[in-house]
């Protein structure tokens, strides 16, 4: 085996402590011949200390180091004597500064299963139930991993998945690979994933893998090699979660008169269905995003007359709860999904949404930074909060069989109300696509089944190509 270009001049430094604001890091610096200083950063001093011993043994035995990533040529040759456990968490911390919040969290839902196959099965165990929730809630959560106040039985457990945790080089066992493989992809259960899901969690499991070929702890990746195939796709809007506009605007009166937060939430529910906001771009509107014309007064019909307006949609914050964003918060604060940070779109604003819009200014104001949506105290309105006021929203609406099914079971299916409703009336699905955050391709694929009536206008041109009137 070929270790490319190497050398015996090697310089290992001290290790460097960063105390940052929320979390301390610690780096292993050295330097291999006349190349940059090769750093690595580690989340535990012992862990730290443990790679610098690793890297000075190597150069106090005479060993070559590699000029292309520094390491000595032990590391490439063997694995490392690392556990899983001690790997998966040096992947999470390194992830953790750059993602996004929900990413965190699919992160930690992907590894937790993975983690579970690759612990050894000894007395002692505190239940797979347990264990699950300390490593999905806490080990891979970079920020609570070390900090107190952790539920009963949770250090217990952490201490005891430590302990248990199998070697990283168990991994290359082929019946090993395959069971890490099928634990990411499949449910609990044993059921398969949906196709997305799926395929995200095993992207990850890879990634994390690579990691350690990169770190020199594997001689290679096997689950890659796995041959799999992902369940069948199913992008299309299932049309009985896809109500119609009278449907819609009933609804949104219950909405509005569900106490003790509906008339706050009306407006941002009512955005949803006639802008076709996400609810992570709705809940973040502020009033600058807003244009909207000055009513005028018909004094024919004797009441005010609103006209079109516009919304810039140019920020998303998705629910991902306090543990796992910067701030803190419930919500990230992110870019718009499918485009880059900074690039927003234009969504037109008909009239009956400005009326809503307006009035919801007038009744309620802003929040100190100009947001449209605040809890009554002047903060984020709990997710709770909006689950609350829907779930009572379509009670009020709906018989109990229909309430049981899928007619807008969740605020997103207003986004689908709308889109399917442009598409319906004959906007040309390259303007619709603009106005959602869609591509044209994504948009018909998603939609297709809830083009209402589009049979019956194929048919009829049939019948007009064979001579029929």
């Amino acid at each position: 085996m070929s270790y490319g270009e190497t050398t015996f001049d090697v310089r290992i430094w001290s290790i460097d402590v960063y105390k940052g604001k929320r979390k301390t890091t610690y780096w292993v610096r050295w330097k291999v011949a006349k190349l940059p200083p090769f750093k690595e950063p580690f989340s535990h001093r012992g862990l730290a200390e443990s790679f610098r011993s690793d890297l000075q043994s190597a150069a106090g035995r005479g060993e070559a180091f590699r000029l292309a990533d520094g390491l000595p040529v032990s590391m490439v040759r063997q694995s490392k004597s690392v556990s899983w456990y001690e790997a998966v968490c040096q992947y999470v911390d390194m992830k953790w500064p750059k993602a996004a919040a929900t990413y965190r969290q699919t992160i930690a839902e992907s590894l937790t299963p993975a983690t579970v196959v690759m612990l050894n099965d000894e007395s002692g165990s505190p239940g797979e139930k347990l264990i699950r929730s300390a490593l999905n809630n806490w080990v891979f959560n970079s920020r609570r991993r070390e900090s107190g106040g952790k539920p009963v039985g949770i250090d217990d457990a952490i201490r005891w998945i430590k302990r248990n945790s199998a070697p990283l080089s168990r991994v290359l066992d082929p019946e090993v690979s395959r069971r890490l493989h099928d634990s990411v992809v499949s449910r609990i259960d044993g059921k398969p994933l949906a196709r997305s899901v799926a395929r995200q969690r095993r992207m990850i499991l890879n990634n994390f893998l690579n990691y350690c070929v990169e770190r020199g702890w594997l001689l290679a990746n096997p689950v890659k090699e796995i041959k799999w195939s992902a369940p069948k796709p199913s992008r299309a809007i299932d049309r009985r979660r896809v109500a119609n506009p009278i449907q819609v605007r009933t609804l949104l009166r219950e909405v509005r008169a569900t106490k003790r937060s509906g008339a706050r939430l009306y407006a941002c529910y009512a955005a949803m269905y006639f802008a076709g906001l996400r609810p992570e771009e709705a809940v973040n509107l502020n009033v600058e995003n807003l244009t909207l014309p000055e009513p005028k007064w018909d004094s024919r019909k004797e009441e005010w007359v609103y006209d079109w307006g516009e919304i810039y949609v140019e920020e998303a914050t998705p629910h991902a709860g306090s543990a796992w964003t910067d701030s803190g918060k419930p919500r990230d604060r992110r870019g718009l999904k499918h485009r880059e940070r900074g690039e927003g779109r234009p969504v037109p604003c008909p009239p009956e949404l400005t009326a809503i819009l307006r009035e919801h200014l007038d009744q309620f104001g802003t929040g100190p930074r100009g947001e449209l949506f605040v809890g009554d105290g002047g903060g984020e309105v709990p997710a709770v909060t909006w689950h609350r006021v829907w779930r009572a929203a379509r009670q009020a609406t709906f018989t109990e069989s229909v309430a049981a099914g899928p007619l807008v079971a969740r605020p997103y299916d207003l986004r689908h109300a709308a889109v399917s409703t442009w598409l319906n009336a004959g906007i040309d699905p390259t303007e619709v696509a603009e106005w959602a955050g869609h591509s044209v391709d994504v948009l018909l694929q998603v939609y297709a089944k809830c083009l209402d009536g589009q049979d019956r206008v194929s048919k009829a041109k049939v019948q007009r190509a064979l001579g029929h009137r």
